[in-house]
């Protein structure tokens, strides 16, 4: 019965102890593999500081908008709303190519004529005008409600050519008199559809 009783007791607790001989050698072992603890600090928190000053580069930045590109970005988007889908199809690409670069040349200029306290108070509308309208969009300054430049596109029929799409802006300082030309597309011989079409 003893016996019985020995080898239950062992079946029941096998791997439950552990000789200390055995946890002394592993002990050993892990020591000579692992450096000092001031070096497995300085590899766990290089890392983090490094991802820490990442973190806070990018936060800075982002505190800190470009009022300038994000004129130029509502620009691009205004123009192509004004073109409605079946225009758009046909000079999407001429426009990004050769037209909007212009416009926010333009743009580019304004901002380092105004100042970059004055641009973070530019806004662009956006309501282009539908149909026959001529406006794509203006900047206007937020503070005074006063336009400081109108961006159009017009449609030029030329006998035998065809029609023409003429971009073009107008300036406040000269109150909206001058007529700047940006850029011409080519339509085709029939008549475009509608803006916003």
């Amino acid at each position: 019965m003893r016996k019985v009783f020995v080898v239950l007791v062992a079946i029941m607790t096998l791997g439950m102890y552990t000789p200390t001989t055995l946890l002394e050698i592993e002990a050993e072992d892990n020591k000579n593999s692992l450096s000092s603890k001031a070096d497995v600090d300085q590899a766990e928190l290089s890392p983090t500081e490094q991802t820490l000053e990442t973190y806070e580069t990018v936060l800075v930045e982002d505190l800190e908008p470009d009022y300038l590109s994000e004129l130029q970005e509502q620009a691009k988007v205004q123009s192509l709303l004004k073109f409605g889908p079946r225009i758009a199809e046909q000079v999407e690409d001429e426009f990004s190519e050769v037209i909007l670069p212009k416009m926010e040349a333009v743009l580019e200029q304004l901002a380092s004529e105004a100042g970059e306290d004055a641009v973070r108070y530019y806004g662009i509308t956006e309501k282009p005008s539908k149909g026959y309208g001529e406006r794509i969009f203006h900047v206007t300054d937020l503070r005074t409600d006063e336009d400081v430049v109108r961006f159009h596109v017009r449609r030029d029929n030329r006998p035998l050519e065809g029609y023409y799409f003429n971009f073009h802006y107008h300036l406040g300082k000269d109150d909206f008199k001058e007529h700047h030309t940006i850029g011409e597309i080519y339509w085709d011989k029939n008549t475009p559809p509608k803006w916003m079409a």
